[in-house]
């Protein structure tokens, strides 16, 4: 008998807790948020899961991505070059300094839009990681846990840190993250990646050898 809980089944449809909060946000199929998450222009790919007590804003998130709880992502930058870096300047109408159309100063709204965090497809963020805004995060990375992340992370590299810095590539051999990407399996169908899970248990030299030989072309 199994020492391990059984997983409660997803779906094609979003799986999301009743206690996330979810604002201009788009979830993929096979998806999951966790218990007290708040997304805010969110983007997450199909079968990523975002786990408990996580703040994602203006965040890109690809497939098959792990996201563990406590993760930040894009924490709002204030605006440096003001006389005050306090939002007062920017929300007048919370304080009562404006009202009707000046209430919100909607340039700074806009500023941190432009700056997105892009995380690619099969990453793994650990407990606690804080990305900045701006950072690109390449497939297959590894974000140690509580690192914070101020510069764009390489594909299959493994970081970790405050700040944070490469630790090795996720693979010896160069090729191997080489022949992943252009592979990109995250693309699959639900069909093909069903019949081919024993290959995703396995060692991933068989795995890309078997997977290869099927995407030839036929003669």
């Amino acid at each position: 008998m199994s020492s391990q809980p059984a997983s409660r089944r997803l779906s094609d449809a979003p799986t999301c807790a009743p206690t996330a909060k979810l604002h201009e946000s788009r979830l993929g199929a096979w998806t999951e948020v966790g218990d007290r998450c708040v997304f805010n222009h969110v983007t997450l790919g199909d079968y990523s899961y975002v786990e408990r007590d996580c703040d994602l804003m203006f965040t890109e998130i690809g497939r098959f991505t792990s996201i563990a709880s406590s993760v930040r992502t894009n924490p709002s930058n204030h605006p440096w070059w003001r006389p005050t870096l306090h939002h007062f300047s920017y929300r007048p109408g919370k304080f009562g300094f404006a009202d009707g159309d000046q209430r919100v100063d909607e340039r700074i709204f806009d500023w941190r839009s432009e700056d997105r965090v892009v995380i690619g497809h099969d990453v793994w963020i650990g407990h606690g990681a804080i990305v900045l805004p701006g950072v690109t995060i390449g497939n297959g990375a590894i974000v140690g846990a509580g690192s914070v992340v101020t510069k764009n992370v390489a594909a299959y590299t493994i970081v970790v840190g405050n700040p944070a810095r490469a630790l090795r590539p996720r693979f010896e051999a160069p090729e191997t993250a080489t022949r992943l990407e252009a592979l990109a399996w995250w693309e699959w169908p639900h069909e093909r990646l069903a019949r081919t899970l024993p290959l995703f248990q396995g060692d991933t030299g068989a795995f890309l050898e078997a997977a290869e030989r099927e995407s030839q072309p036929s003669p």
